[in-house]
């Protein structure tokens, strides 16, 4: 950058002022990364000396020195390879010092208990012990420690990205400090938190990855951007609205310059912002490296290959040649065929071939149809189906689709319905228009079959005719038959199958003069003559084993002997067993086929390889060709191979043969190779390596191009500019003897076969189309070719190349090769977050160990590191044997690459490495402390037309009635004066699980019950006045009764859910602390619960001799209380209601008798309750506004409600939906645990439950009550699952509430529908609201938590400067209201967090207004066109409007204040200067594949932590982590640094559907989550 080494203190104050500025615009969002460098970049250019330029070296100079560098750096024969020296040299830095990374963790069957100082209490409402799934017992696996040797440097870059890139610092509770004791951690788990926590970069400062101190974190002050400009798309209509921005003119009304306001469309961005690409916004910006070498030779110059020569005797056609080959040398060998143990099988004669040609050809045209209406006619296309163990078949099959001129299309043998590329095989034969195939009569019946016996239909395939051209089934044709062999024109001959990078199947269309020329030129270059004996191992069917073993060597008279890979598998020496016994004069062969011979050739002493004048190696193009070349040739040295044989060839699908090399004189010097810069070679230019060898790549020449070709260097990308002589580039060439198009994509084909070069000025060299080769290379000095890699196999990282083959032979390099098989190595690379990851597959060998492999991993990382300077995103090995495979063996690249993406790879080990490679991350978000007061803040949301987030129910109203004062005031006296004034009214009716009703409780026979519970507790709990009552009981009319006797005796309810029978060791502790908490004096419960609490198994957990008393309710005695208690102020204490929160923590509230009747007053009024309303109520009844519900409001309202313990829904799910439809209930209340199950459980039943007759268009609001954000998606599919069951998509809506206010929101039963909004999830990051359309990239839809209760009233608060912000922020939700609680109910008396919680005040706006904060973030905005808008266009807003005046407009519309909850302060994290909320991360996780059931994500030393429930097979446990990781990284920008995968079950998840994520972080710590696998992203 332009500041780079300036002292910024020397600057003038005003240029440091507006560097501050920027930095602040910066630091809250409101500026874009790009924007910030250009605006500092101009303010610091008037301030840096302008360096001169340096100048640039002349082309010519340099030209000559790079060729004299290129030939000082040849070398000989007999060399050695540099790279795996050069590997070895990298990992023995590591020698040195040994450091031990942490090992993934799988489960193992020994476990140790884990000692913990201190942990959370555990909750006895979790879903999971309600449906009675046993939790394991704590246990801890025993970790091995893996010690690698690793280099220092490696663990310091690895902790120096990762500390830009995630953090986690968890927000607590409304900015209160609280800290955890530290507990003992495990091996692998201390050792990560060593390595990435504590690791000293630089100084020894320790890695800050949220890059902020925890004290700037507290003392931050966000300042709005509505005090410098209000950004487009965050101001809603409201009362301080202005014309945009602009202050509006007095003699206007102001009335109605907010409807034009509220009318002007649009209000928000229009979506199709919202899809341009916005990476510039988000990916740091690279900043250019002025070291980075640039090419700075000359433009390079076409290359002209040698002339093709004439021939008198060459043939006019292929077939031809044939035919003569056929009459006059019929007894001459054309082909011999070995079986599987290497032995020939059948030797075919050029008379033979000639004759089952003809007969083929006959049947073809003659035989197929009719004569009327032939099956096949000339140019028509035919597949060709066999074996490469069958090459006779094929020669005869391939040649006599020549000579009745339709088009032969050779492919693989289908051996499955699922084969690895079936069904792009399917795409090329549609493309081509194939219907007929032709195969033996052997690989027919070996073909998959239907039950009746016909071929199956493969994935993807057009529906084809088979034909058997076994000789037995073929026609001798007439003898005045006589093919058409006209001489070689541009119709295609055949077709040549290509699988490009995505892996989709293109035919290469050859027609019949490229095919001639093609054998001609190879005649020429290779100097083929007739009668030679040709040893081809190569697949016949394409490539260079149809060129020159099936094409070239029939229009030469050659012999070719066959060597199938069936064959190379049981005996790898076969092949050159024939070229001994032969005496063969060339061999065809691969890389591999030369390491396999090397390493068999111990058992063969006496072979002679002397005869062999051109050992022809396919892929010798491949840059790590040349160690096996050297290799092969100093063991076969001394069995007369000839160094100057072996000749590297570079070859093309499209250009078929681009160069060879010929075969040079005996004792002629060795071809030339150069040591080449990898970095260079990253960076497209040729520099040679004179510093560093273990960075050098080690190129040999594949010789000149083939006779009469021209050839050029294009740029890869982009227009084809020719490249200049120092610089890598894709081969183009112009040729005759190359392919023509790809049959039936003519606009695939123009890309690649018509390509015109230009020049840098951009103006074409010429008219010559030239064909892209797909081949990156130079040209050397003599003309001679070099080949660096292959387009298909180019990873552009960060601007980088680097070639797949490089990184395998760098793998390969690690030595010794224990752990993997040397050819099932997979290279390919993913986009994630705007760049391309790299990722290595291997098959892993059954033997090798976790230890080995691990280690294996762990070296490979770093020889790719140090060598290719990239790092790896992902390493995984599978099983041996279950990588997709190509026919002939080789790694299906893009079927491996769509099994990681879709998650079918299956790993057995796998290592995540984005800490290391992932360096595009924005930078972490630094918040300025600011001294901009609450006030100034106010000030500039007023000043840029922005209201103040502010709501108010409606008025709670005055009674005036005594009676109902009385009833009113205490809920004790509303139910004896119902039960005086209408004794036979039905309050409470209890269903069990068939749906009957088995218990019912009228106001006289509640109020009775009561009595004797009153009395009993009087009698025999020796209680006073305002002692505790915990009460022990099952969801009932007991546990009603229970708390209403206990009004009458004076003394304090406290509800707690019973434990688990079943599983009392997690459950009985929360009970217990309950108890001991609320110092109850005496605990009300059933007998069945009684005998529980002093059994044995409860002995194991708690103390169960030191219970208070214990009285069963069971059995009562008809006693009477003497009296019945009477509070004697309303402000005195009607009940304590404990709950665990979704952090962990226990806490207990202190409900007043007047904050009771409020909030009872406050829903009935809200929902309209009144004694002849019935609601049915599926809910648990012990904390929050479930318990109001279910104990309290019916008798405050008198209306009945239909209570359905949630239990009982586990034995009959419909048991819920069925009750409403019976009862024809028009209100309903239920929990998101229960909405869960039965979409989940009866989604598929709806059609069964219509047929019992269930119909749920009586309900009219089904409310769901919850202390979380709204969850949308499973409302809606509730809603849609259930809408043909008569339910109103309208009906469903949420309720709102939290621990210091029971109920803020409820939806009623007038009033809007709630509405939904979709929010900017990057906008929200920074605590900002900015509204967005329904579709946008990063929107995040957010439904309204429900209507606000009458008397309450609530603003929303920056929880950290306490003042009132606007509606375009994020911020706490206070809450004022008559029926907030008293206070926290604590032993420990923390009198400064009850003031702060309950009774405290704004810093600025209203001083005396106590307020009660909820811990929970949110915003307000006002939506009181939503709906309208939806069902009014335009054009009917108009005519309505004239209708109406401006007075009776505004007074029809009912403005509506919407509370949008987003999250929980306590939950929220700090990452990157920024905050996430747990459930939208989570909602990505769970969207990453179809086994995770449900996912939890925490932070733990500065990672991010992934519990992932698998509901799949073991198996793909693994391939989790990846699709997690990319997801993660995508949409949130953030790093995972631990993925944990368990069953499903193990997250908990409390009664209201919550998940309780810090339960689940400290079981991880102590290690009692019994994981699948636990991987740690390094």
């Amino acid at each position: 950058m332009a500041d780079r080494g300036v002292d910024l203190s020397a600057l003038p104050k005003e240029v440091r002022d507006q560097l501050a500025e920027l930095d602040l615009e910066l630091s809250e969002g409101d500026i874009t990364q790009k924007g910030y460098e250009k605006k500092r970049a101009k303010l610091l250019a008037s301030c840096i000396p302008h360096l001169p330029s340096k100048t640039s070296s002349s082309s010519i100079c340099f030209f000559i020195f790079f060729n004299m560098c290129f030939y000082i750096c040849f070398l000989r024969a007999l060399y050695v390879d540099i790279h795996t020296e050069a590997v070895q040299a990298a990992l023995a830095k590591h020698k040195e010092e040994k450091m031990a990374l942490p090992m993934p963790t799988k489960r193992r069957s020994a476990f140790v208990q884990s000692p913990l100082d201190t942990c959370t209490p555990p909750d006895t409402s979790s879903a999971s012990e309600d449906e009675g799934s046993l939790r394991r017992k704590a246990a801890l696996s025993a970790v091995l420690a893996q010690t690698l040797q690793s280099p220092d440097y490696w663990i310091n870059r690895s902790v120096q990205s990762s500390s830009t890139s995630s953090s986690a610092s968890s927000t607590l509770s409304h900015g209160e400090p609280k800290t955890h004791p530290q507990p003992q951690l495990q091996p692998a788990v201390s050792l990560l938190a060593d390595v990435l926590a504590h690791t000293r970069i630089e100084n020894s400062v320790p890695p800050d990855v949220t890059s902020s101190t925890p004290e700037e974190r507290g003392s931050r002050v966000d300042l709005p951007p509505a005090v410098r400009g209000m950004s487009r798309g965050q101001s809603r209509s409201s009362m301080l609205d202005t014309a945009d921005g602009v202050p509006v003119s007095s003699r206007v009304s102001t009335k109605i310059q907010q409807l034009l306001n509220t009318l002007k469309r649009p209000k928000r961005p229009p979506l199709s912002e919202f899809f341009l690409d916005d990476s510039e916004e988000i990916v740091e910006v690279p900043r250019p490296d002025p070291n980075t070498p640039k090419p700075e030779g000359r433009q390079i110059i076409p290359v002209k290959g040698e002339p093709l020569g004439v021939v008198s005797n060459w043939p006019p056609a292929l077939q031809a040649a044939l035919a003569r080959w056929g009459a006059t040398q019929a007894k001459s060998p054309a082909l011999t065929a070995l079986d599987i143990t290497g032995k020939p099988l059948y030797t075919l004669t050029y008379g033979k071939l000639w004759s089952r040609s003809l007969k083929l050809a006959y049947t073809l045209l003659n035989k197929l149809g009719t004569k009327t209406e032939p099956v096949l006619q000339p140019g028509d296309r035919v597949a060709l189906v066999y074996p490469n163990s069958d090459p006779g078949m094929f020669w005869v099959a391939f040649y006599g689709c020549l000579l009745a001129e339709v088009i032969p299309v050779p492919i693989e043998v289908p051996l499955s319905r699922q084969d690895a590329g079936s069904q792009q095989i399917g795409f090329l034969l549609g493309s081509c228009g194939v219907s007929l195939a032709l195969t033996s009569e052997v690989c027919l019946k070996g073909l998959p079959k239907t039950p009746n016996g016909e071929i199956i239909q493969f994935k993807g395939w057009p529906r084809m005719k088979w034909v058997v051209t076994d000789t037995k089934y073929l026609t001798k044709p007439s003898k005045d038959w006589q093919p058409h062999i006209p001489t070689a024109n541009t119709d295609t001959a055949y077709i040549e199958y290509k699988a490009s990078k995505e892996g989709t199947v293109m035919g290469v269309a050859v027609s019949k003069i490229s095919m001639l020329t093609h054998c001609q030129a190879l005649t020429q270059a290779c100097n083929y003559c007739e009668g030679e004996t040709l040893v081809n191992v190569l697949d016949c069917k394409k490539d260079m084993g149809l060129w020159h073993g099936v094409l070239t060597s029939v229009m030469n008279r050659i012999h070719t002997i066959t060597v199938p890979y069936a064959v190379m598998k049981a005996c790898p020496m076969s092949w050159v067993q024939r070229v001994h016994i032969h005496k063969a004069r060339v061999a065809l062969v691969k890389c591999r086929d030369l390491h396999w011979a090397m390493m068999a050739h111990k058992d063969q002493k006496d072979t002679n390889l002397s005869s062999i004048r051109m050992l022809i190696v396919a892929d010798g193009a491949n840059p790590w060709s040349v160690s096996s070349c050297d290799a092969f040739l100093n063991v076969f040295q001394s069995h007369g191979l000839k160094p100057e044989v072996i000749c590297p060839c570079a070859t093309s699908p499209e250009a078929l043969t681009v160069a060879i090399r010929r075969p040079g004189a005996r004792g002629a010097p060795l071809p030339a190779r150069a040591i080449l810069s990898m970095g260079g070679l990253s960076h497209g230019v040729i520099r040679v390596n004179t510093e560093d060898k273990n960075s050098a790549l080690t190129v040999q020449d594949v010789g000149h191009i083939m006779p009469g070709a021209l050839m050029c260097i294009v740029k890869p990308d982009g227009p084809p500019q020719l490249c200049k002589t120092d610089e890598i580039g894709e081969i183009v060439i112009n040729s005759r003897a190359g392919g023509t198009m790809y049959y039936g994509l003519p606009g695939v084909t123009k890309n690649t076969f018509e390509v015109i070069p230009v020049n840098q000025a951009g103006a074409p060299i010429g008219e010559i189309p030239f064909t892209r080769t797909g081949l990156l290379g130079f040209v050397g000095p003599g003309s001679l070719v070099f080949v660096v890699g292959k387009i298909e196999g180019l990873l552009m990282v960060s601007g980088r190349r680097h070639n797949a083959d490089d990184l395998v032979a760098t793998a390969l390099a690690v030595e010794p090769v224990k752990t993997v098989y040397r050819g099932r190595i997979a290279v390919f690379s993913v986009t994630v977050f705007y760049d391309e990851r790299i990722v290595i597959v291997a098959e892993q060998r059954p033997d090798a160990s976790e230890e080995d492999s691990f280690q294996w991993m762990s070296r490979v990382l770093q020889a790719i590191d140090s060598i290719h300077q990239v790092g790896l995103y992902c390493l995984a090995l599978v099983p041996a044997n279950t990588l997709p495979k190509t026919p002939l063996g080789g790694i299906h690249i893009c079927e491996t690459k769509q099994n990681f993406l879709e998650g079918n790879l299956h790993p057995c080990n796998i290592l995540m490495c984005p800490h290391t490679c992932v360096t595009n991350l924005p930078k972490p978000r630094q918040k300025q402390p600011v001294d901009v007061g609450p006030a100034s803040m106010l000030v500039g949301n007023l000043v840029a037309g922005k209201r103040i987030a502010q709501a108010t129910g409606r008025e709670l109203g005055v009674v005036e009635d005594q009676d109902l004062i009385r009833k009113h005031q205490f809920l004790s006296e509303a139910l004896q004066w119902r039960a005086q004034t209408d004794p036979d009214h039905i309050l409470y009716v209890l269903l069990n699980a068939k749906g009957a009703a088995v218990c019912t409780a009228t106001c006289a026979q509640l109020h009775k019950r009561a009595e004797k519970i009153t009395a009993t507790l009087l009698e025999r709990g020796s209680l006073n006045t305002g002692d505790n009552v915990v009460l022990l009981y099952p969801p009932g009319i007991d546990l009603i009764a229970a708390f209403y006797g206990c009004l009458y005796a004076g003394v304090i309810p406290v509800t707690v859910r019973p434990p688990h029978p079943q599983n009392l060791a997690a459950t009985l502790p929360t009970v217990r602390m309950i108890i001991d908490v609320s110092k109850a004096a005496c605990i009300l419960t059933t007998q069945p619960l009684m005998r529980i609490l002093r059994s044995r198994e409860a002995a194991a957990s708690v103390n169960v001799k030191t219970w208070p008393t214990i009285i069963d309710t069971d059995d009562l005695p008809r006693k009477r209380p003497p009296h019945i208690y009477k509070p004697p102020t309303a402000e005195m204490l009607a009940y304590l209601d404990f709950s665990v929160s979704t952090t962990g923590m226990l806490t207990g509230v202190k409900m007043s008798h007047a904050a009771v009747s409020t909030l009872c007053r406050s829903i009935k009024l809200q929902c309209e309750l009144y004694s002849s309303r019935q609601i049915a109520i599926c809910l648990d009844p012990y904390c929050g506004l479930g318990f109001v519900l279910w104990c309290l409001s019916s008798v405050y309202s008198g209306h009945q409600s239909i209570l359905i313990p949630p239990l009982e829904l586990e034995s009959s799910l419909p048991l819920w939906l069925s009750t409403l439809s019976q009862y024809k209930i028009r209100d309903t209340f239920c929990s998101y645990s229960v909405m869960e199950l039965c979409t989940k459980g009866l989604g598929t039943q709806t059609e069964m439950l219509k047929t019992r007759g269930v119909n749920l268009s009586c309900v009219r609001s089904c409310v769901v009550i919850a202390e979380e954000r709204p969850r949308l998606a499973l409302t809606q599919s509730f809603s849609k699952l259930f809408k043909d069951l008569g339910l109103s998509p309208r009906a469903v809506s949420t309720a709102f509430g939290s621990r210091v206010n029971l109920a803020i929101c409820l939806q009623g039963t007038a009033g809007p529908d709630p509405s939904t909004v979709y929010v900017d999830m990057k906008s929200l990051r920074h605590d900002r609201v900015r509204l967005v359309e329904r579709g946008a990239p990063q929107s995040l839809p957010l439904m309204e938590s429900g209507t606000i209760l009458p008397g309450v009233r609530v603003i929303i608060v920056n929880p950290e400067t306490r003042g009132p912000l606007g509606d375009s922020h994020l911020g706490e939700i206070w809450v004022n209201s008559p029926h907030s609680a008293s206070g926290y109910y604590t032993i420990y008396g923390e009198e400064s967090l009850q003031a702060d919680h309950f009774n405290t005040r704004l810093s600025f706006g209203e001083p005396h207004t106590l307020w009660a904060r909820t811990g929970y973030l949110g915003f307000i905005k006002r939506t009181e066109l939503l709906d309208c808008k939806i069902l009014m266009s335009s054009r009917h807003w108009e005519i309505y409007l004239e209708s109406l005046s401006i007075n009776k407009y505004f007074s029809a519309i009912d403005r509506h204040d919407a509370l949008f909850v987003v999250g929980s302060l306590d939950e929220t994290l700090e990452l990157r200067g920024l905050r996430y909320h747990p459930i939208d991360i989570e909602t990505s996780v769970s969207r990453a594949h179809r086994s995770i059931a449900e996912s939890a994500v925490f932070t733990w030393t500065n990672l991010l932590v992934v519990v992932a429930e698998l509901s799949g097979s073991e198996q793909e446990a693994l391939d989790l982590v990846p699709l997690v990781t990319n997801v993660v990284l995508e949409e949130h920008h953030l790093i995972v640094g631990v993925v944990v995968i368990v069953d499903p079950g193990v997250i908990p998840i409390n009664s209201r559907g919550e998940k309780q994520r810090m339960h689940l972080r400290d079981s991880f710590l102590a290690d009692q989550l019994d994981p699948i696998y636990v991987a740690y992203n390094m």
